[in-house]
C-alpha cells in the first residue's frame, strides 16, 4: 500500500525555504524522488476510486498532476517553483478541470495537505447547469450535502458567494443561497502527521467516496 514519505515533506518543506534554481539543481534527486512517491500515491488513488467511480477507469497519474513549476508570466510573485504537489483526479484528466467536479488531492508541509473536491469557479454554462439542477432537485442537493458522512468528514460545503439573487431567480426561492454560489466545494486538512500515516491512503480513498454524490450532481448536466 502506498504512503506519503517524509522525506516528500522535508523536500517541500527545503524548496520553500531554498526557492532557486541552482538549489534545485543539486537536490534534483530529491525533487526525483518526492515526486516518484508523490505519483505512485496518486496512481493507487485513482484505481482504488475506479472502483466506485468508473468513468475514471484507465486515467494516468501524468494527466492529473501538475508541474513543480510555477507559472510566474503574469505574476507579481517571481517564485519559480511550488512548495506542494497538486492533483485533479477528473474524468479525462485535469485538463478538463473547467469542466467537470472531481478529487483535488494536495500535498503540502505545515499542516497545508488536503483532499478536496466539487466545482472551483465553474464557467457559466456550467455554473448556470448547476443552478438550473439545484432550482429542479433542490432537496435531493440538500439532502447530499446535509449527508452526515460528509459533514463530519468534510465540514459544511464551501463557496464564494454573489451579493444577490443570480438573474432568473427571485430573493426569495427556497434554494436561494445554493443559487447564489459561485463555486461549491468540501475540503478536509490533514496534518503532517496524519498525511504521512500509514493509514491515510484509506483515508483519503473514503473522503474520495464520501464527495462522489456531490460530484455526480455537479456533473449532472451533460
Amino acid at each position: 500500500m502506498e504512503q506519503i514519505k517524509q522525506s516528500t515533506l522535508d523536500f517541500l518543506s527545503d524548496i520553500k525555504v531554498h526557492n532557486e534554481r541552482e538549489w534545485f539543481i543539486r537536490n534534483r534527486n530529491r525533487y526525483d524522488d518526492a515526486k516518484a512517491n508523490y505519483e505512485a500515491f496518486v496512481q493507487s488513488v485513482i484505481n482504488a476510486v475506479a472502483g466506485f467511480d468508473p468513468i475514471l477507469r484507465g486515467l494516468e497519474v501524468k494527466s492529473c498532476t501538475y508541474r513543480i513549476n510555477r507559472d510566474i508570466r503574469f505574476s507579481n510573485d517571481k517564485t519559480i517553483y511550488k512548495s506542494h504537489l497538486g492533483a485533479f483526479i477528473v474524468r479525462g484528466g485535469k485538463k478538463n478541470g473547467d469542466r467537470y467536479a472531481g478529487y483535488y488531492f494536495h500535498v503540502e508541509p505545515g499542516g497545508n495537505s488536503m483532499l478536496a473536491g466539487g466545482a472551483y469557479i465553474p464557467p457559466m454554462p456550467w455554473l448556470t447547469a448547476i443552478r438550473e439542477n439545484i432550482a429542479e432537485n433542490g432537496e435531493e442537493f440538500v439532502r447530499i450535502i446535509n449527508n452526515k458522512e460528509l459533514t463530519d468528514y468534510f465540514g459544511e460545503l464551501e463557496g464564494e458567494k454573489l451579493k444577490s439573487a443570480p438573474k432568473g431567480y427571485k430573493r426569495d426561492h427556497p434554494y436561494i443561497e445554493y443559487l447564489k454560489m459561485k463555486s461549491y466545494l468540501v475540503t478536509k486538512i490533514f496534518s503532517d502527521k496524519e498525511i504521512t500515516a500509514p493509514d491515510c491512503f484509506e483515508k483519503i480513498i473514503e473522503g474520495c467516496r464520501i464527495m462522489k454524490p456531490l460530484n455526480d450532481f455537479l456533473n449532472d448536466y451533460q
